[in-house]
């Protein structure tokens, strides 16, 4: 992707060298941390997992943070992505008759705090509704590369376009309207549920890739990158990596077939009209 002297985004927060003070409660490692990337990964909802500090006393600590030059690379490039995404949705949003709020990207190594709790750096990178800002360890992009096989600086790019997906759904009422049915369904059947907001946050990241490739940002190799980063994050894929089979009722993104098929619907229509994964029978 074409990056290099181009805007940044003025919303990046950068925590890096600070780190939270309460750790997850009840989630160890092993099958907890895969529970937590399913979760989580690429966009989950880490309100209902990682559950609110309210009333918790979270403390901080800050000791100087020196970047290395790789670094500097990736903050340049994952703020000028981020822009990128404030000017298309900004734009979306006004063809519609609405106003985009832009979204906060916060920077930070090992923990953070949130308004989701507080995670640490395994958990992936995340969006928070409550207080709507976008969370990333830098170093999920050697992850990315080795853990996930999937490598390209536009298979980081889907990750954050996949993240602002999930603010786009805050701002258009989605995200309250799963909160309310998670007291409402079995687990199973929310899970279905938790698949077809994932989907839609896959649809509308390509919908930002389509609007990327017209202002001729996209590399040759950069769409196949894409593709890549959304098939290796697929519950199947993941599980099946994890336990060596799959089960399909605890899925709560979908599959790699589907996180690819709805990058790529989104990718082609370049609409947000066509992200209905609600309302059809098979997503």
């Amino acid at each position: 992707m074409k990056y290099k002297g181009r805007a940044r985004s003025s919303n990046v927060e950068d925590r890096r060298g600070m780190s939270g003070g309460k750790a997850i409660a009840g989630i160890g490692g092993g099958f907890g941390l895969i529970i937590i990337l399913l979760v989580t990964l690429l966009g989950g909802n880490p309100e209902e997992l990682l559950g609110s500090l309210n009333g918790n006393e979270a403390t901080t600590s800050s000791v100087p943070y020196e970047e290395t030059a790789e670094e500097q690379e990736l903050v340049e490039f994952v703020s000028v992505v981020l822009a990128d995404t404030e000017k298309v949705w900004t734009n979306i949003f006004q063809e519609n008759g609405l106003t985009y709020e832009e979204p906060t990207l916060v920077l930070y190594t090992n923990s953070v705090n949130s308004a989701c709790g507080t995670a640490g750096a395994s958990v992936g990178p995340f969006y928070c509704p409550g207080d709507q800002k976008l969370y990333i360890d830098l170093s999920f992009y050697k992850e990315l590369q080795t853990q996930f096989e999937a490598p390209g600086d536009f298979a980081m790019a889907y990750v954050i376009a996949h993240e602002v997906g999930h603010h786009v759904q805050t701002l258009l009422g989605k995200s309250n309207e799963l909160a309310s049915l998670r007291q409402q369904l079995s687990e199973e059947e929310y899970n279905q549920y938790s698949v077809r907001f994932e989907l839609q946050a896959d649809y509308y990241s390509g919908v930002w890739a389509k609007y990327a490739q017209g202002m001729d940002l996209l590399e040759e190799g950069d769409l196949e990158e894409a593709l890549t980063a959304a098939s290796a994050v697929g519950d199947d894929t993941i599980q099946k990596k994890a336990r060596g089979y799959v089960v399909p009722e605890s899925f709560t993104h979908g599959t790699s077939e589907q996180r690819k098929q709805w990058f790529y619907k989104g990718f082609e229509n370049g609409t947000i009209k066509g992200g209905d994964t609600f309302n059809i029978k098979n997503p």
